[in-house]
Order: C-alpha cells, then structure tokens, then sequence
C-alpha cells in the first residue's frame, strides 16, 4: 500500500484521489477515535485512496478473536476538514529555505522571529536544504542527477504533469510507463477485417470506421474493449459521474416534460374517460411519466465502453481508441481522428471532461493491449519529488531534475491502488530490463517475518547481481516502536526512509502559525527494531513536498506527506551522488552508496535510542559524495550479520532485541557471524581472495555490551562473541551499537552495526493490577514510550487520559504494541483530540506475560504558537478471565465443550457469550489449468518464464447474499509469503463480473444464482503449482445470528436444564460451563456437510460499562469459535411400490417405465448438426405414434425444439413451435382440467395426492404451451412484417391469433407473474402501449433473483428506442456491455 497522506494545499482542501494516506507503507486506515488496528481518527475516510481505505480489511488480524489492525501500518497522518490549520498535516510539506535542518546550532537556534520570504517560501514546498541537495547542485551543476534511470514502483504515474517532461540537460524525462498490475489490460486477441468501406465492428458491437492513411499491410485489425471507469481512479469516477450527471439529467427532465405535455393534452381532450381503450390509452401515458421519474432514482452510471483497435503497419504495433461515448459532441471522439499510439512513444488524453492521460503497450504479439493510468495521484507527486523539473521556477524543482525515470505500476486499479505480488514481480522485471539504477518503493506493509519473502528474495537478487540501489518508506505507523514495514524497513537489501520535518516545511508547506523550535520526526513515521533486532530505519529525509499532480485532479500540484514522501527525497539525493559518480567515473554499487549514507547522515536528536525513530540521522549529499570519492578504492562488500544466542542455532536474527522482562533479568551471550557479501561476478583472485580486513569493535557502553577488541576478517567471514549485561539498566529503552572499524582507515567510519536494543518493562506489583504515569509534560511532537510487563492472567486493560494545563486544542497520538512469535506486531491504536482538559476512558486487548509499549505523543503540529505544555496522567487497569481453550471448535456432535475459566488478577464477572454468525463452505477446484506465460514481462531476471495456474470453482446461492472467498493458506501476505501471486475474480452465467480480489478479499453482495469463481495463481516453480491444483477455497457468507446455549451441566444441551448465565470469579478459583451445538433446526438450510460455522465467544465485559452485551464484539476481548457442519441424514428408503402403482400389473407398470424413459432419451438428444436435428424428428415421428397426445412427450418434443440454437429459417422454426404448442393444448381435456382445479378440497390419501400433482403438472405444460406459442407468433409477426411490410388479412389474422391464445392463456395462469410476463409486454408493445409495456417489463425485471436476462433488456431496449426516449437508449446500452459482456477480463 502507498504511504503517503496529502492535505490543503493554501487553504483549500483536495479531496484528491488517494490522497490522505498515500504512503508507503500497505496499512492505511480510516479514522476512528479508538482502534484496534484501525486508522487515525483524523484521517477522513474521503481522502482515503479506495484501496487504502480498504486497508481495514487487510489491516485487520484476528488475535483471539479481536480485530488487530496488520500490524500498525497507520495511514500517514492528513488533516481533516475539521482539524485546526496549525495541527494539519499535509500530504506533503516542503522546505527548502529559512530555518535549519536538525539539533542545535545557528540553523535552528530560534524561531521566535522565523519568518519566510517569497523564494525561502516557494523552496519550502520541495524540501532541499534539510539533505543539502540544494547546496550540492549549485556547486555541482552537472551532477544534478544526469545519466542517472530511476525506476518509480508505485500507482502509476501522469505523462502530461507539470515538470515532468524533460530532463535540466532537455532529455525526455521519462523513458517508460508501465501498468504492472494487469488492471489495464484488454483482450485484443479478436481478429477483423474491414469491409470495401472501412468499417470494422469494435468489441462492444459498435461499426468504427479506420483511417485510411493507417497502413496495415495484413489488413487485420485486433479488438477489444473496455469500461473507461476501470481505468480511472474512484475520485476521477465520482467527477465525471457528477458531470455526466447533470447531462443526463437535463435530458431525462426534456423527456419528463414532453411526457407530461401528453397526458395533459390527452386529459384536455377527454374530459371523461369511460371506455376501456381510453383508460388503457391513458394509462399508458402515465406509465412513460412514471417510469421517466423512477430513472432518476434508479440511475447508476457504470461509465461508457471505450473500444480499442491494435495493428501492425509492418514495423510496429499502433494503437487506436473510439472514445465517442465519453463525448458530448457525436463528432469528438472518432476511431478514425485518433492519432496512433505506440509502446511508450506518446500519451493521449481520453476526453476533455476527464482530462485523464494514458499510455499505450502492445504484449503478446498483439492479443494484450495496456491502457496505462494511475490508480492515484500518489505515483506522480513521488516521481515529482524524486525528479520534476520546471525550468520556469526552479526552487521547485525535484531533488535530482537531470535523472530520467521509468514508471511501473504496481498499485492495482481494481483494487483501488493496492499493490500485488504480480505488479511487484513484473515492476522489478522492468526495472531491471531498462538497467535503471535505482528504485524508489514508497509503498509497504506490516510482516509477519522480517526480511522474509519471494519479493525480497527477487530484490535481494536484482541488488547483489545488478548492483540496483533500492529505496524504500519505512512505514506511517509510529509513533510506536517496532512498527516499520515490509519491504523497506524489513529487509536488509533496501534503505529504509524515515520522515522529517524541520522548521521551514512546517512554516512553509504546512503553514502552521509557529514553526517547531528544531526539525524533528514525523509523529507517525514508523520506528524500529524489526523484530529480529535490525535497527528497521536506515536513515531519514524529508517526509512533505508540493509536488505535481495528474492533470485529472485539474491541479499543478499538491502537498502530501509520509514516508512516501521521504523515501523519494532520499532516492532523489542518491541519483545526485551516482550522477555525481558516473561523470567522475567511479565505480559505485548498493553496498557504498548505503554506507556512504549512514556513516555521514546528520543525528536528529540527542539519545541513543533516537537511531531507532531517525536511523542514522538525516542524510547529507555533500558529505556523502566526499564520502564516496575519499574511499573508492575500498572494497563493495556487504556485510551480512547472523545473531544466535550462543548455544542455539535458531531462531537467527540481525540484531539483539531483549524486549521480555525474562530476557532482561541476566546476562546473555550471542554469537555473531560476519560474511562479507561481494556482487555476484566478483573475481575470486582479485577479489575474493585479497580480502582480508583488520577490524577494531567498538560498543557504545561496554558496561552493558561487551565485545572483543579486534577481528581478523576474510572473506569466508568470521564470527565473535558478545555479552549483554542489562540488569543494572533502568526501566523503558535502552538503545547500544557493536559497530566494526577499519584499522588501516579509520576515517571510514563503522563498516558494520549490530543494533542492540534493550527494553526494561515496569512490573505490576500491586492488586488488583493497576499502573499509572503521573504528570507527564508533552509539547508539539514529545513522545513519551512507558514499557509494562502484562500481568500474568491478564486479557484486557482499561485505561484512562487526563490532560490539564493548556489552552489551545491539542491532539495526541495513544498507541500499545506487543510483539508475539510468528505474528505481525500486536497494535492497537487511538487518536484523541482535547479542546480543553479532560479525559477520556478506552479499552484495548492485551497479550498475558508479554511486554507492552504504550506511546504518547503530542501530535508533532499539536499546541503549535502555545507556550504552555500540556500535562498528563495515564492509568491502565489489567483485566482478566483465562480460558484452558482459546479457540473452541464444535466437532458436529451433539456433544457440548467444557470451558474452564478463572481471574487470576482480581475478581471479575464472568458473562459468556458464543455467537455464530458466518458459515464457510469449502469447495474444490473443477478445473485446473496450468500454463506458461508468454510475455516478456513475465520472465525473471534468472532467465525463468513465470507459469500461471488457473483454478475454477463453482457455487450456488440460493438467495442474495454477501460472500468473501477464503484461502486459509495465502490470504493476508503480500511480502511475508514465498508465493508470488494471487487474484480471483467472481463472475455470473453472463460472464458479468461482481467481485474480484487479491490477499487480502473483501466481502461482495451477489444475486441470487450460479457463479464461477477462478483463483489465479504465478510462480516460476512448476512443482509448487502442481501442489496446489485441489486447493480448497472457502466461500464465507453472513448468516442470521446463532445464540449458542451455555449450560452448567453436561447433559444441559440436550435436556435443556442447567442453563448458564453469570458468575463472579473469585482470584484464583476456576469455574466450568459447557457451550453446546447449534440445534439442527437452527443450521441455515442446505448447509453442505464439511461447511463450517464460525462467529466469537467472550467471556468478560468492561468495569465501567453497565450494559449487557449482546455480541461477543461488544466486549473487550473474544475468541473464535466455529462449528462443523455433520453429514446430512440419510434419505429414506423409497416405497418399492407406491399406491398408484400397486393397482396395476407388472406389465402395465413395465410398459410406463418403457414410455417414461423413451421420453426422457428424447429430451438427452442433442440436436446441434443437422444430421443430429433429422434423427431427433423420427424418434420425435416414432414415438407419438406409439402414444398419441400422450401431453408430457408432447411437452417434451415442444421442449426440444425451444432448445435449439439459432436456426437459419426463422419463420420455419417459430411455425414448428406454434404446431408443436398446438399440439399439447390438444392432448389436454381442459374441461376436466378445470372441473379438478376448481376443487378446493385437500387429498385425502396418496392416490389422490398423485392425482392432484398429475394435473397440476398437465396445467404447467399446458401453460407452457399456450405462452410459447404466443411468444412464437409475436415473433413470427414481427418476422414477416420485416419481410413483407404490411400484409392485410394475414397480419389481421395473426393478430386475432394472438389475442385468442393470450385469452386463453389468462384462464390459467397470471399472465403478470414473472415467468409469463413477457407475454403481456410483447401484447401491451402490440397494441402501441409502450409506457405500459415499459412498466410491466421493467416490473419483470426487477423482480428477477438470478443472472439477468439478455433477451429481457434486449427488449426493453427495442421500447426505448421505439418511445425515442435517446439518453435511456444510450444508458440501457452502456449497461449491456456491463452485464453481458462477451468475454471475461483477462487477469
């Protein structure tokens, strides 16, 4: 997920796509107050990228049951309407001029009198200073980021944005744009030729007319098509949709009128209205008013369908778009007036409402063709810091404007920009085919294991084999400690960006009333360790810009910020260095450049344990470059660390994190292994074996850390002890080096660091357990970290904020956060705004014995311009009830589970309650299709070509429902899997469409019907695939809440007796209950056996919360609990003879099963070839021969010949219908039918029973019949007046036909039900009623519960275009493409 938030930008609020949380990290959240795992509370959920507003659902972890957000990934704070100017945060801050860059000294002394200028102001918005860039380039002009290629991951990106268009030296600024993802692919793998005129029918069935001056020596033009929609980002959606809108609305209003006109007209001219005709004439006419007025209620835009057309002109692939449906004017928007596109050569602009760039690619010899748009502003304003240049005004020009760049989307339109392993995989692909040397990711999320991961195996790989420098956001989830995120502050391969702010971007881009004393960290840039003990952030940059824009935003620019911004602040100093380098012809590589970095960055603040917010501080070009030129000649060598404790050989780590209370109560000694890593094609004698460095370690307090005094180390590396003494450390954190230095030179500063840090939690002594933090001081971005060690027993803790001595609103940041093996950070997250002094009360889950960081922090804008701190007192109570099971699992019997439970804290009331809630059902692939990828951007820097396993599942639902698939093994991880990819699509009878997802599904409301759902699967490892061809997927659903029974005896679900309320929990005293099945009768009906029910069982309720819950939610902490569903009953025998047949022998009872299964062949037929079609016709001849108007083989012959497909005479085949109908209608006695369906009384016995489904079924058929063959003459009416215009006595005829049939029809059934309805629409559509065809039609329509009915809209659209009603007409078509469309899309 992107990692970035933007904000107001000169006092107006941009509700811009993506933007209050564009960062890089993959956990952006909406806002709540309080949350576990949920956003900040002021980050409006408007200003959330659609994927990243999703982000609750990925975010979300289930950890005993309680929602965990995916691992504190915050989305990067933005301001909200309602939050004061000097506390908002931008999504972006600049600064560049006026005020200093960190700690003391002249740059930062004071700034009670700081003030901007015009040129320190424009330069605060691209922030340059703070990393001395700006410096570096006035004296180094040239070294400005030329012959430097940076490829952008992100979500895609705006050719026509200001400043990005050329290089300073007049280079094109961009060399590629690439759609990574899939999102914007369309099938062209259709082939048509155009007729003498030049017309060609596009994909959607539209006639387009090709350019003759296009050369085509082949003459095949490919096709395809798509909705533009999908290709743009919802807020561009939500402006078009408002214009298109207003559009149609005028129209429909047009429409209205004329409608009302009419019936005014006719109600003048008839002033009575007795005679049937009138009445229906006049009821017409109000069904047009009415169904005209409903439109607008019931508009919903789908967008229009843009066809696409690719040939080849004998050198390369062009491409051409038909946007006429996104125009206005019927002669904008032409096939034949677009100017050809070809692979990344130039950019079009689909239409001038949506003013939305894309580019074109051609894949696969012609059949894939690209559409290329973002997926949000976030991609542009990253590549505008990281290289924009604006030769107009230079001060807001990017960190490195001489760098060209490649754009690879990797944030997925259909998925509302997040990323996927199939867009990271292709990305790095790219980047390495253009030999970029950089990359810039500001995209991210929590992991489960650090440095872990198929994608950070890849770029691992692409850094030591092509020596590609990657940088990366560290993460938006701070202020709390260990709260970086995968990729880039996880994994060793990658610089990891922090975010800062310094005085002139908060005066600057911010505008905030007063500037902070000193520059500082972002409030919610993530922190480090990892949990395996590397420092997590590597260095720090600035984390705020004003940068450009896409042209859809109808804005130059705009201000974001987060460590989305930083990391391309960073990357854009690392293109100067290499620019710097190249001219100078100085070999660099990945391993230099970061150590260059490190050993010169600037320190932002004073304590040690500040490396683990800043990393190494904030980076300097110009000390990096002196840097990098000084020590040229020194070895490219990384230097892997491998942490053991001694003795043990996992788990291994890349630090030392004591972070229990168990691990800080003695001393401890590690092992650690130093290997020097050298890029792969490193000379073994010139290299490899030469190497050999004297190393003098160091620690930063040897009297906690102790190390040797020195290493002898060679290539096959070496490994020492280190001793860790932190008993005599106080409470909270406690942050030392091990850091190695070169003997020879010195001056190199540390060529390694093992982080060590040491957490001293404060222990709970007293009971019941309560802590508290009395008169904590806090000013604008003091964080204030406070350790605990959980209480044994505890589950939950209440806590209390009190805050006094202010005046101005202030805003803090209240987050907790434990780690737990193999489980992403445990985060639980509140915002909370005082206006004045008060306090507030909240409640958060707990891990029992673990050790919990609780951070606050003034928001870093908060109480600006106030010279009063602000105090605070923070109380935590533990809370407790311990369960012997925490997940319980209902095996189907109906046997109940015993739950053992018992407060080891203090007394509590125990107050259980089991719900069910959702039922999963598992299903098997019926299809599994495993093929190799044909494109290039689908092979590996290895040479291996990445395979794709296609599995396709079937199910049913009975009635709407929202479901989510379920794929326990590779749902919730993008970068912590070692599987690359995987997408599903859901989809209907009609190839429509309704739900599609990636690790992270979502819940979908579906129509009642059958659908396909298809799991797409890539990896380059054959094997792996293979294993997963029966891979289960769960269908979950919601269901109606099951109150599971709780008794206090064992036999209490079946009896009934001993039911279970309450109890009280005395300290240390164990209570029992059971928890029993569902009862059958409650099962949702047609459970399959194997489904499983799940919902959450709690056990306690808050102190200060009087109400009884009714969900398990309501209360502080639940657990899972499910059911599995038991094998259904076994059928009952049948009756070997029913009472029917014991009356007749046994050749009479032979001789009906003969006939019945005769007639059943019959209907198994096919009848697809003509040879098929004259055999069916003699069995037809034979068998009613055998058993005249016998009505179900008449039926069923009728049934026959309905299924054909299309037959070549028409007028033949509705005439075939009409006779066969015919027939049928004889073979009943409708006399006798109707004397038995008048009887009102019930069957007595079983005889009568059969008699009566006998006769009901005949009336079926004969309705059947009756309804066909009218459908059969309207059809043959319409038919042969086509043919023969008006025909006098036989079109009277056929007429009288059909009203005599309708009539007849009528006698038996609803002609207005849903299955006969069509019948009286063709009557009403007859006899010129149209508006009363419309309504019953329409009534239809609406009342279909499974997949539409292509021949129904087909219809509807016929009345609209004979009522003239256009801008229906044009509605009902753009909806066509959406439910029936022809193919599915690819993936």
């Amino acid at each position: 997920m992107d990692l970035s938030l933007q904000l107001q930008f000169h006092g107006a609020f941009y509700e811009g796509p993506s933007c209050s949380s564009y960062w890089a990290s993959s956990t952006t959240s909406t806002s709540i107050s309080t949350s576990l795992s949920l956003p900040r509370e002021f980050i409006s959920p408007r200003f959330l990228h659609p994927r990243l507003n999703s982000l609750r659902r990925r975010s979300s972890l289930r950890s005993r049951g309680i929602r965990l957000r995916r691992s504190g990934f915050s989305a990067m704070p933005c301001s909200s309407s309602d939050t004061p100017t000097a506390s908002r945060v931008g999504c972006g801050g600049g600064g560049g001029g006026g005020g200093g860059v960190v700690g003391g000294g002249a740059d930062n002394a004071s700034v009670a009198n700081f003030k901007l200028n015009e040129s320190t102001f424009i330069a605060s918005l691209m922030p340059k200073k703070e990393i001395r860039a700006d410096r570096f380039v006035e004296a180094h002009p040239e070294y400005d980021g030329r012959g430097v290629v940076i490829a952008i991951f992100d979500s895609g990106f705006d050719p026509s944005a200001a400043g990005l268009h050329v290089t300073s030296d007049g280079k094109p600024k961009v060399l590629d744009v690439i759609d990574c993802t899939g999102s914007g692919d369309i099938d062209t793998s259709t082939v048509v030729k155009a007729n003498e005129d030049g017309h060609i029918r596009g994909a959607s069935g539209v006639p387009l007319v090709v350019n003759s001056s296009w050369k085509n020596p082949t003459g095949e033009w490919r096709v395809g098509c798509k909705l533009v929609y999908q290709l743009f980002t919802d807020e561009l959606t939500s402006r078009v949709k408002k214009e298109r809108r207003k559009t149609w609305d005028e129209k429909n209003q047009e429409e209205i009128a004329k409608a009302v006109k009419n019936l005014y007209d006719f109600d003048q001219k008839h002033s009575k209205v007795d005679d049937a005709k009138l009445k229906k004439t006049r009821e017409d006419l109000q069904s047009r008013v009415d169904f005209l007025k409903k439109q607008a209620d019931k508009y919903e835009d789908k967008g229009p369908v843009i066809d696409a057309v690719v040939w080849h002109d004998g050198e390369i692939w062009r491409v051409a778009l038909d946007t006429q449906s996104l125009e206005e004017d019927p002669d904008c928007g032409k096939l034949a007036d677009f100017s050809p596109l070809t692979n990344y050569r130039q950019y079009g602009v689909f239409s001038r409402l949506d003013a939305c760039s894309f580019v074109a690619n051609v894949y696969d010899e012609g059949k894939v063709l690209s559409i290329v748009t973002d997926s949000s502003p976030h991609g542009t304003h990253v590549a505008g810091i990281a290289t924009a240049h604006h030769p107009e005004e230079h001060l807001l020009n990017g960190v490195a404007p001489g760098a060209q760049i490649i754009s690879c989307k990797i944030g997925d339109s259909r998925l509302g920009s997040m990323e996927t392993g199939t867009g990271l995989s292709r990305a790095l692909i790219a980047a390495l085919e253009h030999n970029c040397d950089l990359v810039n990711m500001s995209y991210g999320e929590p992991a489960l294991l650090p440095d872990y991961g198929r994608f950070v195996d890849l770029v691992t790989e692409a850094v030591n084999k092509r020596r590609l420098i990657f940088v990366s956001s560290a993460g938006n989830s701070g202020p709390a400690l260990t709260t970086v995120g995968a990729p880039g502050g996880t994994t060793s391969s990658i610089i990891g960006v922090g975010a800062y702010v310094s005085p002139a971007m908060a005066a600057g881009a911010h505008s905030v009333v007063e500037p902070p004393g000193e520059g500082l960290e972002y409030t919610w840039s993530s922190r480090g360790p990892t949990a395996d003990g590397d420092l997590g952030v590597c260095i720090s940059a600035p984390g705020g810009a004003v940068a450009p824009v896409p042209t859809w935003t109808l804005q130059r620019r705009m201000l974001m910020n987060g460590t989305s911004m930083a990391s391309p602040s960073a990357c854009g100093a690392v293109a100067l260095l290499l620019s710097a380098m190249k001219a100078e012809g100085i070999p660099v590589s990945p391993y230099s450049v970061r150590r260059a970095l490190e050993n010169t960055s600037t320190p932002v603040g004073d304590l040690p344990e500040d490396k683990l917010t800043t990393g190494q501080g904030l980076m300097q070009v110009d000390k990096a470059y002196e840097y990098l030129k000084q020590f040229k000649d020194c070895p490219c060598v990384f230097y892997q660390i491998k942490v053991n404790l001694s003795g043990k050989t996992t788990p291994t780590s890349r630090g030392i994190y004591l972070r229990e209370a168990t691990a800080c109560r003695q001393s401890t000694e590690w092992t650690v292994q130093v290997e020097p890593k050298f890029h792969e094609g490193a000379s073994n004698l010139e290299e490899l074996v030469p190497f050999e460095e004297c190393l003098e370690l160091h620690s930063t307090d040897e009297g906690v850390v102790r190390v040797p005094d020195y290493l002898l180390l060679t290539n096959n590396g070496r490994s020492f002890n280190v001793v860790v003494d932190p008993t005599n450390l106080g409470d909270g954190v406690h942050y030392f080096e091990v850091y190695g230095i070169d003997c020879k030179a010195p001056q190199r500063g540390p060529l390694f660091r093992i982080p060590v840090t040491i957490i001293i939690p404060k222990t709970v002594e007293n009971r019941p357990p309560v802590i508290s933090f009395q008169q904590m001081s806090f000013i604008s971005g003091h964080v204030e970290r406070r350790f605990i060690e959980v209480p044994l027993g505890a589950t939950w803790a209440e806590a209390t904020i009190r805050t006094s001595g202010f005046d101005t609103t202030r805003r803090f940041y209240i987050d907790t956060l434990q780690l737990c093996p193999l489980r992403r950070p445990i985060k639980w997250e509140s915002a909370a705004t005082f206006a004045s002094p008060s306090a507030k009360s909240f409640a958060f889950p707990v891990v029992s014995g673990q050790t919990m960081e609780l951070a606050l922090a003034q928001f870093w804008s908060s109480g600006l311009g106030s010279r009063e701190p602000t105090v605070v007192d923070f109380e935590i109570a533990f809370h407790g009830i311990g369960v012997n099971k925490e997940e319980l699992i209902l095996d189907g019997s109906e046997a109940p589970i015993k739950v053992e439970a018992e407060a080891l804290l203090a007394s509590e009331k125990l107050v259980p309650i089991a719900v069910l809630n959702k039922i999963r059902v598992p299903y098997q692939p019926v299809d599994a299709q495993l093929k190799t990828l044909s494109t290039g951007r689908d092979r590996l820097l290895s040479g291996k070509q990445i395979l794709a396993l296609t599995l396709t599942y079937k199910f049913k639902l009975e009635d709407a429902a929202e479901v989510k698939p379920y794929i326990p093994l590779l749902n919730n991880r993008i970068y912590d899997t070692k599987f690359e990819s995987q997408f599903y699509m859901i989809s209907d009878a009609n190839k429509r469409v309704h739900a599609m997802g990636d690790v992270y599904p979502e819940s979908s409301k579906l129509p009642k019907g059958e659908y396909k759902l298809q799991l797409y699967l890539r990896h380059e490892n054959v094997q792996l695939l293979e294993k997963l061809k029966q891979l289960i997927v769960f269908i979950e659903r919601n269901m109606g809440e099951i109150r599971l029974s709780l008794h206090s005896e064992p036999d209490g679900a079946v009896t009934g007796n001993g039911s279970f309320k309450s109890s009280v929990l005395m300290p240390g005293v164990k209570e029992a209950f059971y928890v029993g099945p569902p009862t059958k009768d409650k099962l949702p009906k047609n459970t399959p056996p194997g489904s499983v029910l799940v919902g959450e069982i709690s056990y306690g309720k808050l102190s200060f919360d009087d109400k009884e819950g009714k969900n398990p939610k309501d209360n502080p902490v639940s657990y899972p609990i499910s059911y599995v569903v038991p094998p259904n009953k076994p059928e009952e025998d049948k009756k070997a003879v029913s009472a029917t047949n014991s009356c007749k022998s046994v050749s009479e009872r032979l001789e009906q099963e003969v006939r019945d299964t005769k007639i059943k062949f019959l209907g198994n037929l096919k009848q697809d070839t003509e040879e098929e079609r004259s055999e069916w016709k003699k069995l037809c001849a034979c068998l009613k021969s055998e058993y005249p108007n016998h009505t179900p083989l008449l039926a069923k012959i009728l049934d026959g010949l309905l299924s054909r497909s299309e037959a070549a005479d028409k007028i033949s085949h509705h005439e075939e219908i009409i006779s066969a109908a015919n027939e049928v209608v004889r073979s009943v006695d409708v006399d006798e039918l109707a004397r038995f369906l008048l009887q009102k009384c019930e069957p007595e016995d079983e005889e009568a029973e059969n008699l009566k489904k006998k006769m009901e079924m005949t009336r079926d058929q004969l309705a059947e019949a009756l309804y066909q063959k009218g459908l059969a003459i309207a059809r043959l009416e319409n038919l042969k007046g086509e043919k023969k215009g008006d025909e006098g006595e036989e079109e009277s005829s056929q007429k009288d036909r059909f009203e005599e049939n309708f009539k007849e029809l009528t006698k038996w059934v609803d002609v207005k039900s849903s299955k006969f309805a069509t019948l009286t629409v063709l009557r009403e559509k007859r006899l010129s009623r149209l508006g009363t065809a419309l309504k019953v039609l329409d009534d239809l329509i609406q009342n279909e519960n499974e997949a539409a009915n292509k021949k129904l809209y087909e219809l509807k659209l016929g009345l609209l275009e004979e009522l003239g009603w256009s801008h229906l007409v044009t509605y009902e078509k753009q909806w066509m493409q959406v439910r029936f469309p022809a193919s599915l899309p690819l993936f």
